[in-house]
């Protein structure tokens, strides 16, 4: 484990990442809504329709922030990552409308995880790769948690960015990396299709399929197993929850991409002490 950084580099982790998660809320938010917007004009040119009159919603980077209600640009000031909605109280300024408490909540886990990052991982190559590793996951989480959508655009480029990190090899050798990518697309996809045959129904997304993957490719075979096991009882105990608590209903699917991220997220930073843990309480070691 490298020296842990000093206190002022994970603080300086921390309010990065609260900016980053400002970002990551636009992304959560219009990705998805641009992608529905290109699919419809790519369905109008298949079937040779006007695909003109489609409008794309607004970019991820250029155009500012504003009120999804009233459409107003946000000032400077009410864009400060956290401090802004809590200085707003959760409403518009202009309109009055209330804010989704999501965008506190995204900045807040981005600062957070980006801060246990570097105090994990120091300063270094490692750390940086692992805030892209952070906050991937936690746009992909956002998006699947409101649209139960993974999109290609954000899981394949974690993929290969694993991939081609096994080169040097920073987390893991290529031919780990590469094994385990395709055995845990193969293994999400194995059940989809027994659970499809055996019920007729589609139990999770291809999106999941390509996030264990990704994750292999970062972690190596040794934690697709892990990161499974965590996901399903993280899906389990969070459904489980919900359900009791009438926020959730019995029939309505549950996205299962945030519980993978999770997991693989918890995997990434404790998976070597979780496992030392498990050997030690079970004798193996």
């Amino acid at each position: 484990m490298p020296d842990l950084a000093p206190p002022v580099w994970i603080a300086s982790a921390a309010v990065l990442g609260l900016l980053v998660g400002s970002f990551l809320n636009v992304v959560i938010l219009r990705l998805p809504a641009r992608m529905e917007a290109m699919w419809r004009r790519e369905a109008h040119d298949v079937l040779g329709l006007e695909a003109d009159a489609i409008e794309l919603p607004p970019g991820i980077v250029r155009e500012p922030s504003h009120c999804p209600h009233c459409k107003h640009r946000l000032a400077a000031h009410d864009n400060i990552p956290l401090l802004g909605w809590l200085l707003l109280k959760g409403r518009c300024r202009y309109c009055h409308a209330s804010i989704s408490i999501q965008y506190p909540l995204v900045e807040l886990l981005s600062g957070l995880c980006s801060a246990v990052i570097v105090w994990r991982f120091g300063m270094g190559w490692t750390a940086a790769a692992g805030l892209l590793f952070t906050w991937t996951l936690i746009a992909l989480s956002g998006i699947d948690f409101r649209t139960q959508l993974l999109p290609d655009q954000l899981v394949y480029p974690l993929l290969w960015l694993g991939l081609l990190l096994s080169l040097k090899p920073l987390f893991v050798s290529p031919s780990a990396a590469i094994l385990a990518a395709a055995i845990g697309y193969l293994s999400l996809w194995s059940v989809y299709w027994v659970f499809k045959l055996l019920t007729g129904k589609e139990g999770m997304g291809h999106g999941d399929f390509k996030l264990l993957a990704a994750l292999g490719a970062w972690m190596g075979l040794s934690c697709l197993l892990p990161v499974v096991l965590l996901s399903s009882l993280i899906g389990a105990l969070v459904g489980g929850t919900m359900m009791a608590l009438k926020r959730h209903e019995r029939d309505v699917p549950m996205p299962f991409g945030p519980f993978i991220a999770a997991a693989g997220w918890v995997w990434f930073v404790a998976g070597d002490r979780m496992l030392d843990a498990y050997l030690h309480f079970t004798g193996l070691r």
